[in-house]
């Protein structure tokens, strides 16, 4: 399996922190973002080679980044590609979507694919995901509980059957049919991945990588493992004080 970082965002939100650092680099305790997701993937032991796809802007800063800690342990086991989408400002950005394909079409991936948002500090083990996403042979995208409706509103929000198929998804909906939103983590079987460019040259949404879960589970199984441990979504500057002040106390 091989695996795609998104860290092509530009996270204006996030300024000044983020005027000329990317998100993913940001530190959160000891380390950076980015190094939290590398763990899960050591973890797994299946991913063999990580994909970081970023933007013209931030493209240097993490080719430094991996040039400096490829010999570390958390870089030891991993190949990695830095990959520019062209893009310099966020009015320009191809999207989630759009640079996951962006991926794929440029280096011609033909391999399970795991893909990963870079702003997500998780820390639980996802070898259970790997487990259905086997035992299932399909593919499966990762599912959160929430009890905030507010939070519900403002992210994509999954309905499941008996056996955590996905048989609804939306983006953003005003009235959630479940409590349970996707953060962006996904497993796709290599039979999947043609699948990007049918969505992006039909013309659907580039950006929310949800969408791409609305549009494919009407195609084919889909399936969600509900991951019930916190994690850290670093979407806005408070947000990114708070998880850093609860790791400093931790």
């Amino acid at each position: 399996m091989q695996a795609i970082v998104l860290a092509a965002g530009y996270a204006t939100r996030l300024y000044p922190l983020t005027k000329d650092r990317p998100k993913p680099l940001l530190k959160v305790g000891e380390k950076t973002i980015l190094e939290y997701l590398l763990e899960r993937f050591n973890e797994l032991q299946i991913i063999h080679k990580v994909y970081i796809i970023t933007n013209d802007k931030f493209y240097e800063i993490f080719l430094n980044w991996v040039s400096a800690h490829k010999t570390t342990d958390i870089c030891t086991n991993l190949e990695f590609d830095v990959i520019n989408d062209g893009t310099k400002n966020n009015e320009n950005r191809l999207g989630a979507i759009g640079d996951i394909q962006f991926v794929l079409s440029h280096r011609k991936i033909e391999d399970d694919l795991l893909v990963a948002a870079g702003d997500n500090v998780f820390t639980s083990s996802f070898k259970s995901m790997v487990n259905l996403f086997n035992e299932k042979n399909a593919d499966v995208v990762l599912a959160h509980p929430v009890e905030s409706l507010e939070k519900l509103k403002r992210s994509g929000v999954m309905t499941l059957d008996q056996n955590q198929r996905v048989i609804g998804f939306e983006e953003k909906p005003p009235n959630p049919k479940s409590n349970l939103m996707g953060p962006a983590f996904y497993m796709y079987k290599k039979s999947t991945l043609p699948l990007f460019d049918r969505y992006i040259t039909e013309g659907n949404q580039p950006d929310a990588p949800g969408n791409f879960t609305a549009w494919l589970h009407m195609k084919k199984q889909v399936y969600a493992h509900v991951m019930k441990e916190q994690y850290f979504d670093i979407g806005t500057l408070d947000a990114y004080h708070r998880v850093c002040e609860k790791f400093k106390n931790n």
